[in-house]
């Protein structure tokens, strides 16, 4: 059968997933109605799992089209540095030393700031964190911002409509805030060697504006759950652990560094990932239990994404070449959201001629839409994992995620359109 026949294929498959993903959290509630298939239901209900399965199905569809050897071929062709290092940055980045380590400075700042702690504490949680994902990488700070903010702001007994606009604030605010360098961001990555844009041109043209949204939006979230945060509730739930001497602590953060500075060679980064698993067996008493399976699950996420979106180029590239620089703005914001951002400015870097007002556009739309849909952002699964235990039936639902994520995103667009 033709190549194009897969392309359909595939692109009905990748529209049952987005639809699979607004549905998760049904699937929940009925394991719970029919308790006799509940684990099937609750694999189902993982969105985690949504795009890793989908993508199965896909390689499936293409053995019985094309045959094994081109489904084999097609899935070991696609690029995995991605998932690798998200499931690697996020188990470093979640290790008890680093963890105290951001508590304690954001306390001790909090505690100097004229303001009630806990309220300071959510701010930074929601502000300074995802800006410091410019430095150590958008999922690194998903990941600490999430631990910090969980015990804190995602409650099961804070309302639902305050979760889910503390959630939408932390994906566009961890989305726009790594976009003052020119490496810290996917969807910027992706065109920063191609389009010759270094972190001095980040910083000027969109990395200032992006701190200030993030400002805004993190005030905002703040504000509305002021009356939800308690002074004790960081440390609810939360048993005493020892800290980890300086040393520790150092060796840790240098092994954060080293991953994020070999970010793009798997080999590199996993082998230092071997190295910090040893490192942390050695001195046990100072770490708590890793969060492989969370990890495990945003990587099969993530790289079931790859698979299913590498087959959907046929159809995005023409839409995105074919928009004025206005209009894709927009256009790419919207895009995003049933997207991967990175995915998208990478067919915009093929884009032969493209003016520079259009490379603005797409960039600046991708990332402020980078926070509406899980898939829209890398480090976006990542959040929803470590956040849903604190939401209705442990499931973060797609659509409250769109609802909660608007005010945020229009706040990047407006800053990103305007300054």
């Amino acid at each position: 059968m033709p190549q194009h026949t897969i392309e359909l294929i595939a692109a009905a498959l990748f529209a049952i997933a987005l639809v699979h993903t607004f549905a998760a959290k049904q699937f929940e509630r009925l394991s719970h109605r029919f308790p006799r298939h509940a684990g099937l239901f609750h694999l189902l209900g993982e969105v985690e799992v949504v795009f890793g399965f989908w993508a199965i199905v896909l390689v499936l569809a293409m053995a019985f089209v094309s045959g094994g050897d081109q489904a084999l071929a097609y899935a070991e062709s696609r690029q995995y540095t991605e998932p690798l290092f998200v499931f690697v940055v996020m188990v470093v980045a979640a290790s008890r030393p680093i963890l105290q380590t951001v508590m304690s400075s954001v306390d001790l700042i909090a505690r100097r700031l004229p303001m009630r702690t806990s309220l300071t504490t959510a701010w930074l949680g929601l502000a300074a964190v995802p800006l410091l994902g410019s430095a150590i990488t958008e999922p690194a700070a998903m990941t600490i911002a999430a631990l910090m903010l969980a015990p804190q702001a995602f409650r099961p007994d804070v309302p639902e409509r305050a979760k889910y606009l503390a959630l939408g604030v932390l994906f566009v605010n961890v989305s726009i805030g790594g976009t003052l360098t020119s490496f810290a961001a996917p969807p910027v990555l992706m065109v920063a060697s191609t389009w010759n844009w270094d972190s001095h041109f980040m910083l000027v043209t969109f990395g200032w504006k992006a701190a200030l949204a993030v400002l805004v939006n993190a005030t905002v979230a703040t504000v509305v759950l002021r009356t939800h945060l308690h002074p004790a509730a960081a440390q609810a739930d939360q048993p005493a652990e020892e800290r980890a001497p300086v040393a520790i602590v150092v060796v840790h953060l240098a092994f954060l560094a080293g991953v994020v500075a070999v970010a793009h060679h798997p080999v590199a980064f996993l082998g230092l990932f071997l190295m910090f698993l040893g490192f942390t067996q050695a001195y046990e008493r100072y770490q708590s239990p890793h969060i492989i399976k969370e990890a495990l699950l945003v990587a099969f996420f993530l790289a079931g994404l790859v698979v299913l979106g590498g087959m959907q180029q046929w159809w995005l590239q023409p839409v995105v070449s074919s928009m004025s620089p206005g209009v894709l703005f927009f256009g790419a914001t919207a895009l995003t959201a049933v997207t991967d951002n990175a995915a998208l400015t990478y067919l915009g870097s093929l884009i032969t001629g493209i003016s520079e007002e259009a490379k603005y556009s797409l960039v600046a739309g991708a990332v402020a839409g980078g926070g509406l849909t899980m898939i829209a952002n890398a480090p976006n699964p990542a959040g929803v994992a470590l956040l849903k235990r604190g939401f209705s039936d442990a499931t973060i639902s797609a659509g409250g995620l769109l609802l909660g994520a608007l005010l945020p995103t229009l706040v990047a667009v407006a800053a990103f359109a305007l300054l």
